[in-house]
């Protein structure tokens, strides 16, 4: 009876391994030994830098060793650093490398495969390739995963466009990245070679986009309008990876990408919710005052600003002081919040005015105008960057003194909307959500760099490097 108990225990723990999808500790860093960079993904698949894919098969017996070693691979006698297309382990586990025969994904095809591959278990939430074909006499390891065809497209749709006489010339840092833009127009992704302005395909969504943010050029997150349900979608496979439900309507995100946390408003429920980027989960819920909008994470990431759109209340997180709320007054028609060496910054859009407020006090710095219709706010080192859309005009404050130093003219005769940062630079995009085109600016020349058409109004727009894809 005491056995049975025991090998009861023992499936369970090995289905609920399976299911959780989190690659032992010793296997990762047995991986990371020749592959320091490797990246475990949240599913359970295993992508070394070059994007090399290894499936993680879990076995259906553990052997417990204090130092693993390869038991058995193929080629016989490769070892991790050659990539072989199987390794055997000494604990039983198993990795199967993703390879590409005739144009088609799929993993090595043994006539006799051992034992440890036959009685092992894919993770139950694997994002597995697209097209991936798994051989007949392996097919046990894929349990209740639903594979799909290898006529699956994904998301994407083609554009057929005729391209020749698309291209331009980005600015330096923009060279190899790929756009990805919500118009605001049709439910669709564009996707944009930033030496293209017209989009080279679009990501088909069955929703109007709300809010779109990437992550570590891998995902992208996204949420829509009147849908209950943030989609993640893997940029290296094209496919919604996983569906995050939740009780109302999300709304705005904010990613703080230091602590791999993404931060996600649902106003409608006075929530804002915390969401681990490491396991794709949600892990808390924060209950706040009001209906949550126009939503700022400071630079330092130790707070989150909000502002109630039915009291125009805005409203501070103290995210490392157990998430205390504090009120910071009430300010007429908000388009963006900022914070900055310790001071609030609030713009009007219709009263073309901006705030400033101390926060520690709370006390009321001044107020003085600025130029028409201020839509956006973009806070770097000391500096301010006010985008004013009437007059298609970037002002530069500086928040030491709290004067208006530069103003830099875009000379678009469009009505600009957002300033989204370019990473790893100095520089900050402005674009449209009316007209193709965007404008580069460099926040420490303080100049305005290029103008650039886009075939496309932008609402949204998220930078990326270009993406590789799986192997």
């Amino acid at each position: 009876m005491r056995k049975i108990i025991v090998l009861i225990c023992m499936f369970i723990l090995t289905c609920t391994t399976a299911l959780g999808a989190q690659v032992p500790k010793q296997v990762q860093d047995f991986i990371n030994k020749d592959f320091p960079e490797t990246n475990f993904r949240f599913d359970g698949a295993i992508l070394l830098p070059d994007k090399t894919m290894y499936l993680p098969l879990f076995p259906a017996k553990s052997n417990a060793s204090e130092t693993l070693t390869i038991k058995n691979s193929y080629p016989v006698g490769t070892t991790m650093k050659q990539k072989p297309d199987m390794i055997i382990l000494n604990n039983n586990f198993v990795l199967l490398k993703v390879i590409n025969t005739n144009g088609k994904k799929t993993v090595i095809n043994m006539t006799n495969p051992p034992d440890e591959v036959t009685s092992a278990l894919l993770p139950q939430d694997i994002l597995l390739p697209k097209g991936l074909m798994i051989p007949e006499n392996l097919k046990g390891i894929i349990g209740n995963l639903d594979v799909m065809v290898t006529q699956e497209t994904g998301l994407r749709i083609n554009n057929t466009r005729n391209k020749k006489k698309a291209g331009t010339t980005p600015v330096e840092p923009l060279k190899g990245k790929t756009f990805y833009v919500s118009t605001g127009a049709n439910k669709n992704i564009q996707v944009i070679q930033s030496n293209s302005k017209v989009p080279e395909y679009a990501l088909e969504q069955e929703h109007v986009i709300n809010d779109l943010k990437e992550f570590n050029n891998e995902f992208l997150l996204v949420t829509y309008f009147d849908y209950k349900t943030m989609n993640i979608i893997s940029l290296m496979d094209e496919k919604v990876i996983k569906r995050v439900n939740f009780e109302t309507q999300p709304e705005q995100i904010i990613i703080d990408k230091n602590k791999k946390i993404a931060y996600i408003t649902s106003g409608s429920d006075s929530s804002i919710y915390v969401f681990s980027l490491e396991t794709m989960t949600l892990k808390k819920q924060l209950k706040v005052n009001g209906l949550c909008e126009k939503f700022t994470l400071s630079e330092d990431g130790t707070k989150l600003f909000y502002v109630d759109r039915k009291t125009n209340n805005v409203w501070a997180i103290e995210l490392d002081n157990n998430y205390l709320l504090k009120n910071i007054g009430s300010f007429p028609n908000i388009s963006k919040i900022a914070y900055e060496n310790g001071k609030i910054y609030i713009i009007s859009r219709t009263k073309n005015r901006i705030a400033i407020v101390d926060y520690e006090t709370i006390g009321f710095i001044e107020e003085f105008e600025v130029s028409a219709k201020p839509v956006d706010l973009y806070a770097n080192k000391d500096d301010l960057f006010i985008l004013c859309a009437q007059d298609n005009i970037v002002e530069v404050l500086n928040t030491k003194e709290d004067v208006i130093t530069d103003k830099l003219y875009l000379n678009t005769n469009a009505f600009a909307t957002n300033i989204t940062p370019v990473s790893s630079s100095n520089m900050i995009m402005i674009t449209n959500a009316l007209s193709g085109l965007y404008s580069v600016i460099d926040t420490e020349l303080k100049e305005v760099i290029k103008t650039s058409p886009i075939d496309v109004p932008v609402r949204t727009i998220v930078v990326t490097n270009k993406v590789k894809t799986i192997k």
